[in-house]
């Protein structure tokens, strides 16, 4: 056990899915894993071990921002042998051409946070995907029907941002879409010598103001899901 997560040692697969809503945890084990079982429950943080096509795979939230993302996947993949974490989350969408409920693969992942200053580099480490997972899931896409955009987005630590033009820079050197998680998944999975990877759906339009509702958010992108689960056992 550690302070976050209440299970053993083998209890959770070698892989994980982490939406940030432990709720979609919830809806992805029920409607997705054969057999799941409950293995974390400690501050409403749900995580779930079931089978998927023979597979053994987990599902667990992760909260939102990077400080929660840094402390689960921290623990998974230092005292729980978790060798990947694939991030099933959304995002709000600020490059052309990107529609809502569009797919969006995390290959990289700028940042606004200061998370990555505790690891004392001399200069700017930049958080990357695992080439084979982004293969995997574009793949996963492909045979599902989808056309995924792949490249560059924004995690950043303020939602509620003071400055309205902060985002526009973004957009103009050529990032996504922006969420909350994915520089520090990545950031941690380098550190610790695993494997990460974030595939989203645009779930609102940053400059539009169009948006789905958190119903929607919880339950109805399952097909997000269905090609993370696919990538996850290729």
């Amino acid at each position: 056990m550690t302070p976050h997560i209440e299970t053993r040692v083998g209890e959770i697969a070698k892989t994980v899915l982490m939406p940030g809503d432990p709720l979609r945890a919830k809806f992805i084990a029920a409607n997705f894993l054969e057999d799941a079982q409950q293995f974390n429950g400690v501050r409403g943080m749900l995580g779930f071990t079931g089978n998927y096509k023979g597979h053994q795979l987990s599902v667990m939230g992760s909260g939102m921002g990077i400080p929660s993302i840094g402390i689960y996947a921290h623990e998974l993949y230092e005292f729980f042998e978790v060798e990947t974490i694939i991030r099933v989350g959304t995002a709000g969408g600020i490059a052309e051409g990107i529609n809502l409920r569009d797919i969006v693969i995390a290959q990289a992942a700028c940042t606004d946070s200061n998370f990555i200053s505790q690891y004392s580099l001399n200069g700017t480490f930049a958080p990357i995907a695992d080439f084979d997972l982004i293969t995997a899931t574009v793949n996963a896409a492909k045979q599902a029907g989808k056309t995924p955009f792949v490249g560059n987005v924004l995690t950043s630590d303020v939602f509620y941002n003071d400055n309205p033009e902060a985002t526009k820079s973004w957009q103009r050197m050529g990032v996504l879409a922006v969420e909350m998680e994915a520089a520090g998944l990545y950031a941690t999975a380098a550190r610790l010598g695993k494997k990460a990877m974030a595939i989203l759906t645009i779930s609102d339009m940053v400059f539009t103001n169009e948006a789905t509702t958190s119903q929607e958010r919880q339950e109805s992108f399952t097909d997000m899901m269905k090609i993370a689960l696919e990538a996850a056992i290729s």
